[in-house]
Formats: C-alpha cells, sequence, structure tokens
C-alpha cells in the first residue's frame, strides 16, 4: 500500500524510501537553485525547449546510494533541501586555482521549506566544522570509512553528494528531499545572463585572490565579481569562513528577489538563455532532472520572498584545539535541528552568543 510523500508522490512505506520515479530526468534548489528554478519556470514553454533543457540535466540517485538507513521521511507539507556550492578545480573551473585532493562543498545550505510554501529557512554549515563523519558509499559504489573530527566539507570531497546527504542527515537527524549542486561556472554564466545582481556594500571589501576591489556603496555586479563576493573571506570580518557565509547570505538574498522580478516582460529570448544557463548550472537528485519535474517544484517556491527566507549559520565556536576549525555548540544546534524538524520557526536563542565571523552589515 502507498502514501504519499512531500511533493504529492506515492512512495512505499518499507524503509521510508520513495518508490522508484520515471525515467525522466529532474533538477533546481532555493537560493542559488530555488532561484534557478523560477528561472527555468519563466522559460521552459515549447516542445523543443523541453528537449534542450532537459539535455541539460543530469541527476544524481542520491536514494539509491543511500538507501533504507535514513532519518524518516516525514509528510507534513514541508521541504528540506541540502545545496552545495562545489569548488571543484577541474574544468573550466581551473582558473580558480588548481584541484588539490578533489572537490570540495565550499559552500552548504540547508534549506527548510516551511509547510504552504509561504516561508523558508536557510542553515549555512560552515565548510571548516569538524563532525562525526559517517561512513558511506560513493558514486562508484565504494566504502568510504567514516571519520571523527573531520572538516565538514570533505564529506563532499571523499564521497561525492550521497556522503554530503548522509553527514548533514548524521547532523540532523532530518531527511533530505532533495539536493541540488552549484558550479562555479556555470553560477557565472547564470548572472551575466541575468544582467547583473545589484548589491550594496557599507565597507569597502579588496581582494585580489577574488578579483574583488569594491568601494562602499550600491553595484551591479557581473558573474565574476558576484562570485568573488561569494567566495571572499580574507578581506571581511576575521577573515573566517564565518565572515564569508554572512556575504553569501546577504547575496543570496539580493539575488532571489532579483530573479522573481523576471516576468512576462522579459523578451523571449532571455528566459530561455536564462533557462539554459539555469539548467547548467546545477547538478540535482534524480527526483528533479527534468524540466517537467522542475517545474513542478518551482510552482512550490514561487510564493516565497527573499523577506520570507530566515538565513541563520548553525551555531558553532572556534575550537579550543584548532582556531582555523569550528565545532558545533550541541546544546543551541540541537534546538536548530529540532525547530526544523518541527516544522516551526528557528528561535532566536538558538543563534545568540556564538561565533559570526564579525562580517555582518558589510552587505545589504
Amino acid at each position: 500500500m502507498t502514501e504519499q510523500n512531500r511533493n504529492g508522490r506515492a512512495r512505499t512505506g518499507a524503509g521510508g524510501r520513495r518508490r522508484k520515479p520515471p525515467a525522466r530526468r529532474r533538477r533546481a534548489g532555493i537560493a542559488v537553485s530555488g532561484a534557478a528554478a523560477v528561472l527555468v519556470l519563466a522559460g521552459a514553454g515549447l516542445g523543443y525547449v523541453y528537449l534542450k533543457l532537459d539535455g541539460n540535466l543530469q541527476g544524481v540517485d542520491i536514494n539509491a546510494q543511500l538507501g533504507t538507513d535514513r532519518p524518516k521521511n516525514v509528510d507534513d507539507g514541508s521541504l528540506d533541501i541540502l545545496v552545495l556550492g562545489s569548488d571543484s578545480r577541474s574544468g573550466d573551473n581551473g582558473a580558480y586555482g588548481k584541484d588539490e585532493g578533489g572537490a570540495r562543498s565550499d559552500t552548504a545550505m540547508v534549506v527548510h521549506v516551511y509547510e504552504g510554501h509561504k516561508k523558508a529557512s536557510v542553515v549555512s554549515v560552515p565548510r571548516d566544522t569538524l563532525v562525526e563523519r559517517p561512513a558511506c558509499v560513493d558514486g562508484q559504489g565504494a566504502e568510504v570509512a567514516g571519520e571523527s573530527r573531520a572538516m565538514f566539507n570533505t564529506a563532499y570531497e571523499v564521497g561525492g553528494p550521497a556522503c554530503a546527504v548522509k553527514t548533514v542527515e548524521s547532523m540532523s537527524g532530518i531527511r533530505m528531499d532533495h539536493y541540488i549542486e552549484v558550479d562555479f561556472t556555470g553560477f557565472k554564466k547564470l548572472i551575466d545572463t541575468l544582467g547583473g545582481v545589484e548589491i550594496t556594500t557599507t565597507r569597502a571589501i579588496k581582494d585580489p585572490k577574488s578579483h574583488l576591489d569594491l568601494e562602499p556603496g550600491t553595484h551591479t555586479l557581473d558573474g565574476e565579481r558576484s562570485l568573488g563576493l561569494v567566495r571572499t573571506r580574507k578581506s571581511v570580518g576575521d577573515g573566517s569562513d564565518l565572515g564569508r557565509i554572512q556575504l553569501q547570505q546577504a547575496f543570496m538574498k539580493a539575488f532571489v528577489e532579483q530573479v522573481k522580478d523576471v516576468g512576462v516582460g522579459t523578451s523571449p529570448k532571455k528566459l530561455l538563455d536564462l533557462a539554459d544557463a539555469a539548467t547548467k548550472a546545477i547538478t540535482p537528485d534524480s527526483e528533479l532532472d527534468s524540466v517537467q519535474e522542475l517545474m513542478g517544484f518551482a510552482r512550490g517556491l514561487m510564493g516565497i520572498s527573499a523577506q520570507d527566507v530566515h538565513m541563520v549559520t548553525l551555531p558553532v565556536r572556534y575550537d579550543p584545539l584548532d582556531p582555523n576549525r569550528v565545532v558545533p555548540v550541541e546544546e543551541k544546534a540541537q534546538q536548530v535541528w529540532k525547530a526544523l524538524k518541527a516544522d516551526r520557526p528557528i528561535p532566536a536563542a538558538a543563534t545568540e552568543d556564538t561565533a559570526t565571523g564579525k562580517a555582518d552589515g558589510v552587505v545589504k
């Protein structure tokens, strides 16, 4: 006998696993990827467009790789999505440095869309967070051993998307409904196709490594400078990854708001170009890797504006054994995860008196 999962699809009761979806593919997300989904929705109209955009989409079957040893799939109308920004230096991304030891998840956000899909919370997980990384199976079926005090972003490095999802599920106790990966080069091209993103800086940001030189004031950032902003760390706050997260959160809000302004007045060519860039920028799980599935997913997010998104950083403190790393403040971190698991707002007390990186207010 079947029941309905959070997306309204039938799934089997055994182990909480969804019934294998149709062979057609799917793709999207929120923040970088939720906005991309809106672009796809706006641009996909004719049959030939479906074929063109479907050809851009290649999904990852997270469910098959993780099996049944996962948190329960709670069908309460909410959604949980792991969004990763990959720092792979392969291919066109080589301009950003050498590939040392494989790709890592440079940016990680757990997006919780509340029941009714009118509001969302985003929890940024610092890449330098020391965690108990569980054993997992990588994309080639090889066993990957678990590790104590492993940096969070090594989960993706050693085991790919499935290991990253399993690590987040182990930390949070929350099953991820979807996975979205955003690529450096694709991100740049998407911003350029959009026409840039307008942000306001309250202080100068100068970082030659990130190709960034911004005076205080309002700027329309192209793809190169947008990527520089979300990757810079040495030139803001205390130079930590925590400061960079604050810039990322501010930028993502501006990006989401600007994408929502794309509408019927936009030329068909630009809509198609945006949809093409968006579908090339991301790698989703196998339940979002077709235009049809992506459009359905995007419709469920269209009621959410930037003002409806509450962004926090996982409560952490600097590791006493290594000041270049952070560790979760367990009691407060559990307040965050328990709130999302219960589909409730994250309490303000959960993020008080924790490490911040001191870069708040640099971008608004």
